[in-house]
């Protein structure tokens, strides 16, 4: 199938590892021009040569701290003057602490709704231009299952995450008479920095780590937790032609965690 994908701009945020990483590369192996971000150099320049190695695709890549407004308004900017467009944003961000609400602060608060939230907001703002004078655009949120069932002790996830959903839904209403999509992907577990996380918080709390990961295989219909790259096709799917009549939806991808109907 040819998803109609190539020579198109995507830029995919905090991309250097986990998630951001394999959405990133599975867009270059259709033949998108990249241009990724994280705040990491080191980790992000490593990842672009890989890339670039494995795809034969062009990768721009800039260092951004996703709370920073000016430098996802430079790294845009300075995207389109690399390619011209940009037609493909997927949002991403490292993900908030393991905290309970009465484990949560006023300063940490802060911190995730301009990370989680407002990144989203932010690059979206500055990509929309480019998609309404091409009448063509597809936005894509990786967000977390936490937005269908919220997750124990992720208060800011489950709280924070859902606004990106909200925006989503309302956006994609504004922007579809321009040929611009929007959508949300909703990860389970996979096994990314994200999911150690986790695991540490229950190894500390005196879990075994083995038992913890079986433990959620044995909840996931599948029996499997999830690979960076199980998320990175379907992203890739409705970024292409072929997903042309789709938009503003959340589509889990967690193995059939998820138990509810809608």
């Amino acid at each position: 199938m040819d998803l109609g994908l190539n020579k198109k701009t995507a830029v995919v945020l905090a991309a250097s590892k986990g998630l951001g990483k394999a959405v990133a590369r599975s867009l270059a192996m259709e033949g998108c021009h990249l241009a990724i971000c994280s705040r990491n150099k080191t980790a992000l320049k490593f990842t672009a040569d890989e890339i670039a190695r494995v795809s034969g695709s062009e990768i721009f890549y800039q260092t951004v701290d996703l709370k920073n407004k000016a430098k996802i308004d430079r790294f845009i900017s300075e995207t389109v003057k690399q390619y011209g467009t940009v037609d493909i944003l997927v949002t991403n961000a490292g993900g908030p602490p393991v905290k309970s609400f009465e484990e949560s602060t006023e300063e940490e608060w802060h911190e995730w709704y301009e990370i989680t939230f407002m990144s989203v907001v932010r690059s979206i703002k500055a990509v929309l231009p480019y998609m309404k004078k091409n009448k063509f655009g597809r936005i894509i949120n990786i967000t977390s299952i936490s937005v269908k069932a919220p997750v124990e002790r992720l208060i800011y996830s489950n709280a924070l995450r859902l606004a990106v959903v909200g925006l989503a839904k309302s956006l994609a209403k504004e922007v579809g008479t321009y040929g611009i999509t929007v959508h949300n992907v909703a990860p389970g577990y996979h096994l990314t920095d994200g999911l150690e996380r986790i695991v540490r918080k229950k190894v500390a709390a005196g879990l075994k780590r083995g038992d913890v990961l079986k433990e959620w295989e044995r909840q996931i219909p599948l029996h499997k937790i999830g690979q960076p790259n199980d998320l990175a096709g379907i992203v890739t799917f409705l970024a292409s032609e072929q997903a042309g009549y789709l938009s503003g939806t959340t589509i889990q991808v967690d193995g059939g965690l998820y138990p509810g109907i809608l």
